[in-house]
């Protein structure tokens, strides 16, 4: 753990990817089976771009997001197009975690990794309500 900003221990980069990366391969291989054309990756917070596109009110945090098209609505004519992509935002999920508590942290990454997973199968946020994924 490192405390960059000096006022809480913190996760590095390394670490938090790890976590990703395990939560990655919680995935069972059924469903990777299905997962198509999809890359996932880590930054350290969302873009203003990326705050919009999420519809994010001032002051919300983004802890995850999906870009691309959702396996339901693609078609036939699906092709030759750049990977939907997963961002994982470590500044966020690091905030609302209790500092330095790597067990919240990774169950934070999972539950966001597989949100953002969800949304790759067409699964909205109402439905995932519905759900109890909240």
């Amino acid at each position: 753990m490192d405390s960059s900003d000096g006022s809480r221990p913190r996760v590095s980069l390394e670490r938090f990817e790890e976590l990703v990366d395990e939560a990655l391969a919680s995935i069972p291989d059924e469903l990777w089976d299905v997962i198509d054309n999809l890359a996932v990756m880590v930054a350290e917070w969302p873009t203003h771009s990326q705050l919009q596109s999420a519809d994010i009110e001032p002051g919300a945090l983004l802890l995850g997001l999906y870009e691309g098209v959702p396996l339901t609505g693609r078609s036939h004519s699906y092709g030759l197009v750049p990977p939907d992509k997963i961002t994982i935002f470590r500044g966020p999920i690091l905030r609302v975690c209790p500092p330095g508590d790597e067990d919240a942290i990774r169950a934070q990454v999972r539950r966001t990794v597989l949100h953002e997973i969800a949304h790759h199968f067409g699964i909205d946020d109402d439905r995932l309500h519905e759900l109890g994924a909240y």
